[in-house]
This record gives structure tokens, C-alpha cells and sequence, in this order.
């Protein structure tokens, strides 16, 4: 297809399409063109020919309608070895258009600035592009349809060297689809969140049909077990600071376990605007501190469990420094998760080969995005991120004889963060800016409770408790008690509420009820 007779290029980014169209025409393309493509194009030295002037049809109704066409649609959708459809191209003088270079108006960008009104959303939905995007992809075997700026060059190579392949134009089609289909999901969901009535907010974050848009970023070694297959997958338009838009920058390829620790560890490690570090393995924190610096806050965490940290993940809500990379290098750890890297500190953490440093950038948290979803079979279920937090303890319900003295409280606000990405039932006990141990997913409190105990290894005498639900019976206060526990932060709601707390007064324990649960399953 090296003498491609025809292409039409019509985009709303222009990025590249300068060198796109010079490549087309130097292999003796005729280029049609529309409205600002075509003045960027003339404006560059590329001979253009405007779609009105070969359709013989002007633009009309504002622009809305230009290429929608019979010598345009005939143009992509003949087909080139079907003698009836050549003969009839021939009779309508409709010629064959064998390139189609197209992306949309930028409906999405619209949207997201905070002044576009309805009007102005209406009028950045493509109707054109799509149409042609569609026409030319559905006759791939004839027609190069290109949306994507990246492809342009190896579409360019592969029409000079002969090679556009079967293969290249079924990859391209199918890039169309995927693309307009995404088109046409955000333009669904931004009109039903336009929905009036009593259950607006319900339709605008749950709508009836749920479009997901993700890309393939990488097909993984396995999934969670050898015998599965993994691949992980990025969501479009996402801005959050996450382990999904992290930079790789050294190690092994992740795993799909090294993903699921990475993203729980990240996410703990935002809830602090304190330096923090925290250690998870399994799915679970083993140990989560603060510091004055991170590698203070890393060897503390550390602290709480050496056995269960080794091999762990960690990630930090700050640089890391020389020092800490030190005490990183000292172990054996499968991941760290960070928001830079001193030049330093990457030098000594790549001396281990394995080791795979993730860099998420500058950690702005203004922007806390997006539902949480979970796979069911044959179905899902969304719900809001929990994303809850106490802003003031010292204004919360404290129903016990003792109030928590202030270490008390600083103690548990640290746990009660820690607390909620814990899997349920789960328990925390820490100290000010340390956890001390952590029972995680056990089918009665009472055993997260002594299992926590069972955990730590720093002293418990002293410390504070966090319970993700509130305590159904007293034997979970007991058994805190026998701990050395002093205070304990929990939602409250129980019917046994009166004799948790009377369990508490009886063990001199102070308690706050935050009346928030933080279940995580």
C-alpha cells in the first residue's frame, strides 16, 4: 500500500500530525482535510483539498454536519475486492479514501473544567469522528484508520516499507473501538449525572449502566497462584497519586501480589501528614510508624514485627533519604513505594538487583478519586472509597469513667488510621506514632484481640487499642485489659455497649466511640 491514492485527516490534537501528513503526501497522497486541521496543514506547506470542496457539500448547521457523506462513508466502507461495490463507487464517483487519520473533540477535557456548563458538553460531543472512525475500522482490510498520535509513526514506516499487515490493521481497528467506545461511555455518564429528581446523587455515582475504561499496562508472570494468569490493568483519566500511575524505576517485574501490598501500604501510608513508613505483608500493615524522618519512621515500624517485615513492602509519604536506604538494604524487602528517591539513596537501593522501587511522584492529596469496586462472579459491587476520617477526638463520645489523658489521644488517632487498613475483624495496639501489635482477619474480635497481643513483640503494658467494629461482648475488653491496654477507640453501637463500657470502667480503661465503622473485607 505503499501508493496511497487518498487520507483524510481530521483531529482535534494536533500533536504530530504536521509529520503525519508530510509522510502521507510524500508517498502521493491526496490529503482531504476539515476546518482547523486543514488550516494547521496549509499553514505548514501540506497541499490540502477541504472536504466540502471534494464532497461538493458545504458545511453546514455550524460545522455539525461536513463529513457525514456519502463520498466520505462509500470512501472508507467499499470494499476494494467486492466488484459490485467498485463499480458502484465508480458510478457515484465516490474514490476510495485509504487512510483515515481521526481523534475527537476533546469531550472529556470539557467536562472536567469546573465552568463548562451543559450547552457547552453538548457541543463537544463528536458525532463526525466517530461515525468515520467506525466506518473505516469495520473495513480494516482496505482502510488504515489511525486515533491514536503514537501510532503515526510506525504507520508511516509500514506504509513505506510495504508492511502494513493484516495484523497492524486489525490491532488499529480494534484501538478505534476501544476508543469510541470510551467515548461514548463518558458522554452516557455525564448526561444521566445531568439526571433530575430525588435519587440525582445515586444516578451521578451509580449509573445504570457502568462503563469501565482500563488499559493493559502490563500481562504479569502469574496472578495471585502460578497456576493462575494475571495481567494489571490501568484506569483511564485517573490523576491520583496511586501505585497504578507509579514509575517503575529498578527490580524485578511486579507481581500481582507485589500490587495489592504495594497499593494497601501507599494508601496507609496517606492518611499521616506526618512523616510515615509503613511495612504490609499479606495484605495487612505488620508494622506503621511516625518519625521525624523517614528512615526513624521505617526502623520504627520495623520494630513492631522484624519477622513478619521480612520480605515485606514499604512505602513512605516521603522522599527517600540515604539513611533510610541503609536500613532497607540492611533486610531482605520485595518492594519500596515512595514519592522520590534521593540520587544517593536510589544508588544504594539498586546495589540490590531484585529490589523494586516504585516512584509515585509528588504526593498531592487534594485529589482522592474514583469508587471502590469488587468482582463478584457474574456480577460487582461499588461503593464509595472509605475515605472517612475524625478530624477532632477530643469532641467524640467518651462514655467511661476515665477520660483519655492527651498521650492517650494522640495514640489513638494514630491507631484508629492504622485500624482502618487492617482487615476486619481488626485490631490495633500502638503507642504515639508506633504500632505495637496488629490482629488482622480473625472471625471473632476477641481473637484479633489476643492475636495482637499474641503479635507484638514491643511492650504492651500501657498502650492503646483500636477496633475496626465495635465489641459484641466484654471478653474482647478483657482480654485487652490482661494486655496492659489503657485506652481503646471503637465505633460503639452495640447492644451490649453498656457492659463493654462497664467491662472498660472496671479495668480503669478509658474509651472513645467514634460512632464510624471501618469494616474492610
Amino acid at each position: 500500500m505503499a501508493g496511497v491514492k487518498r487520507a483524510l485527516i481530521s483531529v482535534s490534537d494536533k500533536t504530530g500530525i504536521v509529520e503525519m501528513a508530510k509522510g502521507l503526501a510524500a508517498l502521493g497522497a491526496e490529503i482531504l482535510s476539515t476546518g482547523g486541521t486543514a488550516k494547521t496543514l496549509r499553514e505548514a506547506g501540506v497541499p490540502v483539498t477541504d472536504v466540502a470542496a471534494y464532497t461538493g457539500s458545504p458545511e453546514i448547521l455550524d460545522g455539525r454536519v461536513k463529513t457525514l457523506h456519502p463520498k466520505i462513508h462509500g470512501g472508507l466502507l467499499g470494499r476494494r475486492k467486492d466488484a459490485k461495490h467498485v463499480a458502484e463507487m465508480q458510478q457515484q464517483g465516490i474514490g476510495p479514501i485509504d487512510v483515515l487519520v481521526v481523534n475527537l473533540y476533546p469531550f472529556e477535557a470539557a467536562i472536567a473544567k469546573p465552568d463548562c456548563t451543559f450547552d457547552h458538553a453538548i457541543e463537544n460531543i463528536d458525532i463526525g469522528g466517530p461515525s468515520m472512525l467506525r466506518s473505516a475500522a469495520k473495513n480494516h482490510d482496505d482502510v488504515l484508520v489511525v486515533v491514536d498520535p503514537a501510532d503515526y509513526g510506525r504507520v508511516l514506516d509500514a506504509l513505506k516499507g510495504g508492511t502494513a499487515t493484516s495484523a497492524l490493521r486489525r490491532e488499529l481497528a480494534a484501538k478505534v473501538f476501544q476508543h469510541t467506545a470510551r467515548y461514548d461511555g463518558l458522554i452516557a455518564g455525564y448526561l444521566e449525572k445531568q439526571t433530575q429528581g430525588p435519587r440525582q446523587s445515586d444516578a451521578a455515582k451509580f449509573p445504570a449502566i457502568l462503563s469501565l475504561q482500563y488499559e493493559r499496562a502490563e500481562t504479569l508472570r502469574y496472578g495471585e497462584n502460578p497456576h493462575q494468569q494475571g495481567a494489571f490493568y490501568r484506569e483511564l483519566g485517573s490523576r491520583e497519586p496511586s501505585v497504578s500511575r507509579a514509575k517503575v524505576l529498578h527490580g524485578k517485574a511486579m507481581s500481582y501480589n507485589n500490587y495489592l501490598d504495594a497499593n494497601s501500604a501507599l494508601e496507609l501510608a496517606k492518611e499521616f501528614a506526618e512523616t510515615a513508613a509503613v511495612i504490609v505483608k499479606h495484605n495487612n500493615p505488620c508494622g506503621v510508624a511516625l518519625g521525624v524522618g523517614p528512615v526513624e519512621a521505617y526502623m520504627k515500624a520495623r520494630e513492631t514485627d522484624p519477622v513478619s517485615a521480612f520480605g515485606g513492602v514499604i512505602a513512605f509519604n516521603r522522599a527517600v533519604d540515604l539513611a533510610t536506604a541503609k536500613e532497607i538494604t540492611s533486610t531482605f524487602v520485595e518492594v519500596v513505594v515512595a514519592p522520590g528517591y534521593q540520587e544517593e539513596a536510589l544508588a544504594e537501593l539498586k546495589r540490590k538487583k531484585d529490589l523494586r522501587l516504585l516512584d509515585i511522584g509528588p504526593l498531592a492529596l487534594d485529589v482522592r478519586e474514583g469508587l471502590d469496586l469488587k468482582k463478584l462472579v457474574g456480577g460487582l459491587i461499588v461503593q464509595d472509597r472509605d475515605l472517612g476520617a475524625l478530624s477532632d477526638l477530643q469532641a467524640l463520645k467518651v462514655p467511661t469513667k476515665r477520660k483519655p489523658t492527651d498521650e492517650e489521644y494522640a495514640a489513638c488517632a494514630f491507631a484508629w488510621k492504622v485500624c482502618k487498613h487492617v482487615k476486619s475483624n481488626a485490631i490495633v495496639y500502638a503507642r504515639a506514632g508506633q504500632t505495637v501489635g496488629i490482629g488482622a482477619g480473625q472471625m471473632s474480635r476477641v481473637d484479633s484481640v489476643k492475636l495482637a497481643g499474641m503479635k507484638a513483640v514491643l511492650p504492651v503494658k500501657g498502650c492503646v487499642m483500636a477496633s475496626d467494629a465495635f465489641f459484641p461482648f466484654r471478653d474482647g475488653l478483657d482480654a485487652a485489659a490482661q494486655a496492659g491496654v489503657t485506652a481503646v477507640i471503637q465505633p460503639g453501637g452495640s447492644i451490649r455497649d453498656q457492659e463493654v463500657v462497664a467491662a472498660a470502667d472496671e479495668h480503669q480503661i478509658a474509651m472513645i466511640l467514634t460512632g464510624m465503622r471501618h469494616f474492610r473485607h
